[in-house]
């Protein structure tokens, strides 16, 4: 913190050459070297304290943390406090800010001053740091307005990016397959249940092409396509599978980002080998408060490593991506992985 960045050099080197170094050559009385230089170097110095303590320390610390006020405050006392300093006649340099006399003659200090004289000398010695204050955070509040707009624009494009990526890949063609040949069979033996299953699907399409567009959707529609994503999966056995599902429906108005979390469901029924009716096993869990929903997916994991097909779904990698976008500082993700158990733990601030 206290080695100047390159943005800060350059301003003191600005503010330097225009109140000291230009001065100094083209009006500066060189009958007093010793004293033009001297004085030279204490402007100097002291522009240079304003400029760093202003971009370092006043502007990080008070002004782009909402507290203008204050930074007012302490800026302007930063001046007076550099001035008197300056003007201090039991400070060394004190005889460099006396005008400089000639044979005989006596400086300003030799005559009581005026008020208005004493005012206008101090303003005048002010003027300097007080335009290296105002010029340098001009500068910095320009370069920092510019660098989030950036920011914000890079968010837009990555976030649109993410959401694209996020909603081509949702429809994994194996399950896809599988749903499908699973109500033909339904179809073909005249089960009662293929029209009420061929509508869950046609409900997860509809939800996937239209609903997911919008930035937040009602969480009872989440839970309605996780509800169906998970009885298309249990079709495939007719005897049942170990699938425990405990969603909580009590709060279906709750604004919730979509497809995300569906994934977890997809990786469990991917990775556990729920087809292994002794060994494979799932569970889901959803619970909600007025602010909060936390999702749990556990599964077991195989004693050989199983992976159903290696195409479609969006990976654990990227939904971790998609919240940090969506949910930034308003999230938890936990991942354990053991020897026999995957467990998902997603909290997600919602109020």
């Amino acid at each position: 913190m206290f080695i100047p960045r390159r943005d800060t050099w350059l301003q003191i080197l600005f503010w330097g050459s225009l109140w000291v170094f230009i001065p100094s050559i083209l009006l500066g009385n060189w009958e007093f070297t010793e004293r033009l230089i001297g004085r030279s170097v204490m402007v100097l110095a002291a522009i240079a304290l304003v400029v760093w303590a202003n971009m370092e320390l006043l502007l990080p610390k008070l002004y782009f943390s909402k507290k203008q006020g204050a930074y007012v405050v302490v800026g302007l006392a930063l001046i007076a406090l550099v001035v008197l300093l300056l003007d201090w006649d039991a400070m060394p340099w004190a005889e460099y800010f006396n005008r400089p006399t000639g044979s005989g003659g006596h400086g300003d200090r030799g005559k009581p001053p005026s008020t208005y004289r004493t005012s206008m000398r101090y303003v005048g010695m002010a003027m300097p740091y007080f335009t290296a204050l105002i010029g340098s955070a001009l500068f910095e509040v320009g370069r920092f307005a510019t660098q989030k707009e950036q920011e914000a624009s890079e968010f837009r494009s990555e976030k649109l990016e993410a959401e694209l990526k996020f909603l081509k890949s949702q429809i994994n063609p194996h399950f896809l397959f599988n749903a499908l040949n699973n109500i033909y069979t339904l179809t073909v033996i005249k089960s009662d249940q293929a029209p009420e299953n061929l509508l869950k699907l046609s409900g997860m399409l509809r939800y996937m092409l239209y609903d997911c567009k919008a930035e937040r959707v009602p969480l009872g529609k989440e839970i309605e396509y996780l509800r169906h994503f998970i009885d298309l999966n249990l079709l495939k056995d007719s005897r049942g599978l170990n699938v425990d599902v405990q969603l909580d429906e009590s709060r279906p108005a709750l604004s919730v980002a979509p497809m995300l979390l569906i994934p977890f469901v997809e990786n469990a029924f991917k990775h556990s080998k729920i087809e292994d009716r002794d060994k494979g096993w799932i569970t889901i869990s959803l619970k909600t408060s007025d602010a909060q929903i936390l999702f749990e997916v556990k599964n077991s994991i195989p004693e050989q490593a199983f992976t159903k097909d290696e195409i479609g779904g969006i990976g654990l990698a990227n939904v971790r991506r998609q919240l940090e976008l969506v949910y930034p500082n308003h999230h938890e993700l936990l991942l354990e992985a053991g020897p026999e158990i995957f467990s998902v733990r997603l909290t997600i601030d919602v109020s």
